[in-house]
């Protein structure tokens, strides 16, 4: 008999920016009772002494400054992360105001003011030799270098997952180069690489087609009982689910933008078979207590 593998718990950061799928007033809501990264942090570490296991984030001027909190009150060991790149809704604002070519020029002006020169040039002799692949990992490397400075040496950088809009768009599109440079790229640093994506038949169905090894990722995908950003269908979610050979997928949007309450997801979370782990928002330290240690209870009970 197979020895029962504990259920990951990672903590969102969806509600840390005020981010809601569901509604722009529920994200206003959010947005509004505001408090500092220190109390964030504090959220963090609540939910880590409720079960949590880790903390699951987009990279963001918040988000660094919540893992430097950590670091500096050497907590940061206490926890798994897991960086998804690159924040998106920071580089659509910039693009809406700049247009493309203005993002471009702040991307470059960042990456010049990291100090990080050896990314730097590598990034230019992607350009001037139009290799998307030497882009992609000069990109990438960037990303880690800030959540490293940020996090410290004591720091376990889990995994790097690529946003969904550009796995999405990736498998849309047939870049299987961006997908084996990817996976190639961050395996080599040791670090797990990942995808968040809303389509997970197609992405198990691409990668097995590019031949590209499964077992060595992280899937991020959304499982709930509404079906809500499931696509094409739950059914077929969770049959896909049920056939990888092996656990590599965190169950996000578990609540449903806040249209299920954490008992209702946890009963359906309970019955999926072939789950690494579970990925949930918290905004109070109440949601915190309650959430995990519920998650916690319900999904590793016999361990």
């Amino acid at each position: 008999m197979n020895k029962k593998v504990r259920t990951m718990l990672l903590v969102g950061d969806n509600p840390f920016h005020g981010i809601s799928h569901l509604s722009q007033e529920q994200a206003r809501s959010r947005a509004d009772g505001d408090v500092s990264a220190a109390d964030k942090a504090d959220l963090i570490l609540t939910a880590v002494e409720n079960g949590a296991t880790g903390f699951m984030f987009s990279v963001s001027d918040l988000t660094l400054t919540i893992l430097k909190t950590l670091r500096e009150r050497e907590k940061i060991d206490k926890l798994e992360l897991h960086a998804i790149v690159p924040y998106v809704f920071e580089y659509v604002r910039i693009a809406t105001q700049t247009g493309t070519p203005g993002l471009a020029k702040n991307v470059v002006k960042q990456m010049a003011l990291s100090g990080d020169v050896q990314a730097i040039f590598g990034g230019l002799n992607g350009a001037f030799r139009m290799k998307p692949e030497s882009l992609l990992k000069t990109y990438v490397s960037y990303e880690i270098n800030k959540i490293k400075a940020a996090a410290g040496k004591k720091a376990n950088l889990s995994s790097v997952l690529l946003h969904e809009v550009l796995t999405d768009m990736g498998l849309a599109l047939n870049f299987d180069w961006l997908f084996k440079s990817f996976t190639s790229f961050l395996s080599k640093k040791g670090i797990t690489p990942g995808f968040n994506t809303r389509n997970l038949p197609l992405f198990v169905r691409k990668f097995n087609e590019w031949n590209i090894n499964l077992d060595q990722t992280l899937i991020a995908t959304p499982f709930n009982k509404a079906g809500f950003q499931m696509n094409p269908s739950r059914t077929e979610f969770e049959n896909t689910l049920s056939n990888i050979s092996s656990p590599i997928v965190l169950a996000i949007s578990v609540l449903a933008a806040g249209y299920f309450k954490p008992p209702e997801a946890v009963a359906y979370l309970a019955n999926l078979s072939n789950l690494k782990g579970v990925v949930a928002g918290v905004s109070k330290e109440s949601h915190a207590r309650e959430t995990f240690k519920l998650f916690d209870e319900r999904l590793n009970k016999n361990i």
